[in-house]
């Protein structure tokens, strides 16, 4: 730990430092830190207007994993659920988010039906600029703002590395400001820097009280001694309740509605982080961590039943919240939240006494120091758990790889669209096709083609239709036709 905020690399696999732990205790004095408040503030204050001369009302955050995960945590926990739906004077005139997260047509027109485009701000977060499905995402931003006769150039912003595909894009056609993020940060552990700062302060979060927080963690998360340090006695505890193998799911149940995200935040950090085939010498392991959870006491009502009478194959971590956030009696001298807690303590017990395995963390409200604070605790984490099983916890082979296969499929469409509009008039199911375009090792990849296409003949422009029909004998078979 020591040598990671040294500066030594710590990703030898891509042969980078990991910088985030020391990055953000220098951020908010930097120019950097500056330019996004001066932003956020210029699109606030409308001095910044949009290009019909509007004051921006909205924003709409283009990024995938670390780049959306962590500020729709912030997001959640900070301003709750119905932000957008406060008027602007109770917004204080910050902006109402949304989040483009995945390249699903359906949740991209979701967040566009919302959105009036002439006040509407697109931040994309790429680090290399090629993600694709933020890049998707920004191609259909900029068709839509076309069609609607705006000038997207007036409407978008960028954060990526300097240099990028993305960085090269903004500058070449004037967006309105880039901010560059460093090479030495990875997604998952962004949260604290650039990437979380622009959509938190264009919401009016107050970023500096949440880098505070996570600083103030960092200081005690640097103490060797082990029973004082909260982020080593975490790791400690998911290597034992594991066998150091993995052996136990990770289940996080903050008792916050709040805090809702929480556990599908730290399913990136954690699982991308520990799940990993190879160690840092080359050996098999197989290793991770399996991370799922929801909120209490909603969990009493579903998933909790298993934990408590069913397999032994997890810890548990509850998260309290001690502050109730209004006044609400039930009965005299007893609120509202006292239920919530009851319902904790009382599953706490059971599971105790069952020889389950129970964390407990206590804090006074869901607010910005607290949330940094959290963030920090579970990165550094992480971070002396990799290094327990001697693992590089700041690369990803798994997704690269995934990410390369799935090019071969886009690739393999590619090449389909001149052999099946030499098919028009050819019916037959997906081994005859297979056969017929001598794609027999390729059949699974042919089956999903032919289903997309046939499910969007009125949705692409091809030289050719594909249709199908349901056969009780052969299953589906497909048509080709002009």
């Amino acid at each position: 730990m020591q040598k990671i905020e040294r500066g030594e690399i710590k990703n030898p696999d891509e042969n980078r430092k990991v910088t985030h732990f020391t990055d953000r205790s220098v951020y908010t004095g930097s120019e950097e830190f500056q330019q996004v408040e001066s932003f956020a503030e210029a699109i606030r204050s409308g001095t910044l207007k949009s290009s019909t001369g509007k004051k921006f009302e909205a924003a709409l955050i283009n990024g995938i994993g670390g780049s959306a995960l962590g500020p729709q945590l912030l997001q959640m926990a900070i301003n709750g659920p119905y932000w957008n739906e406060l008027s602007d004077v109770k917004r204080r005139g910050y902006l109402k988010i949304y989040f483009l997260d995945n390249t699903d047509t359906a949740g991209a027109n979701d967040a566009l039906q919302v959105c009036n485009l002439e006040t509407t701000l697109v931040v994309n977060i790429s680090k290399s600029g090629g993600t694709q499905e933020t890049k998707n995402n920004m191609i259909l931003c900029m068709h839509e703002y076309e069609k609607a006769g705006l000038d997207f150039s007036k409407h978008a912003c960028a954060i990526t590395m300097k240099n990028s595909e993305l960085d090269k894009l903004a500058r070449q056609n004037n967006w309105l400001q880039v901010f560059e993020m460093a090479d030495s940060i990875g997604g998952r552990t962004s949260e604290t820097s650039i990437v979380g700062h622009l959509p938190a302060a264009l919401a009016g979060i107050d970023f500096k009280t949440f880098l505070q927080g996570a600083c103030h963690m960092d200081k005690l998360t640097r103490n060797p001694q082990l029973v004082h340090n909260p982020s080593y006695m975490l790791a400690a505890m998911w290597y034992i309740a594991g066998n150091g193998k993995g052996d136990k799911n990770m289940v996080i149940v903050p008792y916050s509605d709040r805090l809702i995200l929480m556990s599908r935040y730290l399913q990136q950090l954690v699982m991308e982080s520990l799940g990993k085939e190879l160690d840092l010498d080359g050996k098999t392991v197989h290793q991770g961590l399996n991370v799922f959870g929801n909120k209490g006491g909603t969990d009493a009502h579903a998933f909790i039943q298993q934990l408590n009478d069913g397999r032994n194959d997890f810890f548990i971590t509850f998260i309290e919240i001690l502050q109730d956030s209004k006044k609400v009696d039930i009965s005299k001298g007893i609120g509202m939240g006292d239920y919530l807690h009851g319902f904790m303590t009382g599953l706490s017990n059971a599971l105790r006494n069952k020889g389950r395995n129970v964390i407990e963390m206590r804090l006074d409200a869901v607010n910005e120091f607290n949330v940094g604070m959290l963030i920090a605790l579970y990165e550094r984490a992480v971070a002396a758990y990799a290094e327990l099983i001697h693992i590089n916890a700041f690369h990803q082979p798994g997704v690269q790889a995934y990410k390369l296969a799935s090019k071969g499929v886009i690739q393999l469409l590619s090449n389909l669209e001149v052999q099946l509009a030499n098919c028009i008039g050819f019916s037959g199911t997906v081994p005859e096709f297979a056969a017929k375009l001598n794609l027999t090792e390729q059949e699974y990849e042919l089956d999903g083609i032919l289903a997309k296409l046939a499910a969007n003949a009125d949705k692409r422009d091809l030289d050719f239709k594909v249709s199908r029909s349901w056969n009780a004998d052969k299953g589906w078979v497909y048509t080709i036709s002009k």
